[in-house]
């Protein structure tokens, strides 16, 4: 890392750098020198003190209102997993397509800005630089798991915004700098292999449990699981834009000795909060089930809506109720009193990624003709035998052998106008006799249904792929930079990177498809056909 040695020890360890450029020269002293190093090196707490931050804000939890911003009020409801029956700002927002900027922010701000409890690529410049700062070689594990916890949060940054600030980060002449969104995923791929690769000789060390805040315990060999299905699962990602380099990663992770997760979940402690979604729901009433997910669990008769939402408070809603995106509200208490989010939000964990994820994975690896795939209808059977083992729901057997059932067609509670007739007939039961469309769709819909509550990695899901089929907003206020029919594709980059960082802004709009607004799409996203 060029310039490495220009960033003080004082500095790295009382404050983690924030995005801005300016006035790094002032810190390019060390004051406090050896004595310092040696009193935190005990424990590694030097270089483990800084991982805590960084499991916090890949999906931030507390305060509550923070991850409403970061998630909630925009990839939550673009996947068509909830709908929020407030109508923020006169219902102008994000749900009718007038992005608020001020929102919106949020997601910049938990992945780059280490004021009030926010980063994720200052700390993990925090470890590089410590571990290089002291010397020890074996210090390079901490580095290969803070990238991969890095490479996890920031493809999730990179998937809303497209270039982000990523491969130049650390050094203080490039910090501002932007790498195109095929930059960066490039970038994923090669520290996530060399993560896996290098963790392999730390196998069995023990100095990682203290400061792993993941249900993986600090066992490095689980890491390397990790890392290599979140590999999988960019390379599935990158299938449509670049099927090579797709397939060349993919092959790796189907081949590693680190295996995949296909017998656990990748679990992060919430550190005694609630999960953020049961605060915003069933607290503040300000997010409800979505009419996409009502059309298709009670469509499937899926077991899986029980642990999924609460039955509405309006008793004559019926079982669960679900409310369309982008309509018409005018007051909360007209569409508050339906289905709210249920026991999957009631635990003491975020999910990261599952199981089930990884065996629809492996199912769409195998459609497209990858190594080591396996078959298909194998896989897709596993995950949604996973999912469902995962929330404890029964009748997975019959389930899987319905041929006959469809999603449901939406009748709005209060208004015919938004009523919607779902556009597709997939069913349950895999057709091994289907297309290869046929196959991805009742894939992508049942991973889709796996991945509650993720709405970021579900949102992305439906960009790259059209599945399922989540339903066109009614109100559209975008001034016609978004197409109600194409969908929001993306956000705009955030004003506080336009105001301190605007040259460098202006090269990554240049990297763009077209203009930097929500309808423009990001690099993997084609618009092409899926096969």
């Amino acid at each position: 890392m060029k310039n490495i040695l220009k960033y003080t020890l004082a500095s790295v360890v009382a404050i983690s750098l924030t995005n801005c450029t300016d006035h790094f020269e002032d810190l390019n002293t060390d004051p406090y020198g050896e004595e310092l190093v040696g009193g935190l090196t005990q424990q590694n707490n030097h270089i483990g003190s800084n991982f805590a931050p960084m499991f916090a804000n890949v999906i931030r939890v507390e305060p509550a209102w923070n991850y409403q911003l970061q998630q909630n009020l925009n990839a939550d409801v673009f996947s068509g997993y909830m709908t929020a029956p407030t109508p923020f700002a006169g219902n102008i927002n994000n749900q009718t397509y007038a992005l608020v900027n001020g929102w919106n922010g949020f997601i910049w701000a938990d992945a780059y800005d280490s004021q009030n409890g926010n980063g994720v690529m200052p700390y993990a410049r925090d470890i590089a630089q410590m571990v290089e700062l002291t010397g020890d070689p074996s210090g390079e594990k901490f580095v290969f798991l803070g990238n991969i916890i890095k490479v996890m949060a920031m493809h999730r940054v990179s998937d809303v915004f497209g270039p982000i600030r990523y491969s130049k980060f650390n050094d203080f002449d490039t910090t501002g700098e932007y790498d195109s969104q095929e930059t960066a995923y490039k970038t994923f791929f090669a520290q996530l292999g060399e993560a896996i690769d290098g963790l392999e000789a730390y196998e069995g060390d023990a100095q990682f449990i203290p400061f792993d805040q993941s249900s993986l315990g600090g066992d490095i060999a689980k890491w390397r699981m990790f890392a290599n299905s979140l590999r999988l699962r960019l390379a599935i990602r990158v299938s449509k834009v670049d099927a090579t380099l797709a397939k060349t990663e993919g092959e790796k992770s189907l081949s590693s000795n680190a295996g995949l997760m296909e017998t656990e979940n990748m679990l992060v402690d919430m550190g005694g909060f609630v999960h953020p979604v049961y605060t915003i729901s069933n607290v503040w009433g300000d997010i409800c089930m979505s009419a996409e997910m009502e059309s298709i669990l009670k469509g499937f008769n899926d077991g899986r809506i029980e642990k999924y939402f609460n039955a509405p408070a309006d008793a004559s809603l019926g079982d669960y109720k679900g409310i369309r995106q982008g309509i018409e509200i005018e007051a909360k208490g007209q569409y508050g009193s339906h289905s709210t989010i249920g026991q999957v939000v009631e635990g003491t964990d975020k999910i990261w990624m599952t199981s089930a994820e990884v065996y629809f994975l492996k199912a769409e690896a195998a459609l497209r003709g990858w190594a080591g795939a396996g078959d298909a209808k194998t896989n897709y059977e596993m995950g949604v035998k996973a999912s469902f083992s995962q929330f404890g729901v029964g009748g997975v057997d019959s389930y899987l052998a319905d041929s006959t059932s469809t999603p449901a067609d939406f009748v709005d509670a209060l208004n015919t106008a938004n009523d919607y007739a779902y556009p597709s007939d997939v069913t349950i039961a895999f057709d091994d006799a289907g297309t290869n469309e046929e196959k991805l769709e009742q894939i992508i819909t049942q991973k889709w249904i796996a991945m509650f509550p993720d709405g970021q990695e579900a949102w992305s899901e439906f960009r790259r792929t059209g599945y399922p089929r989540v339903f066109p907003v009614v109100i559209n206020n975008s001034g016609g930079t978004i197409d109600t029919d194409i969908q929001i594709r993306r956000i705009n980059f955030v004003d506080v990177e336009k105001n301190t960082n605007g040259a460098n802004v202006e090269t990554a709009v240049g990297m763009l498809k077209g203009a930097d607004n929500g309808g423009t799409r990001l690099w993997w996203d084609t618009g092409a056909a899926n096969f």
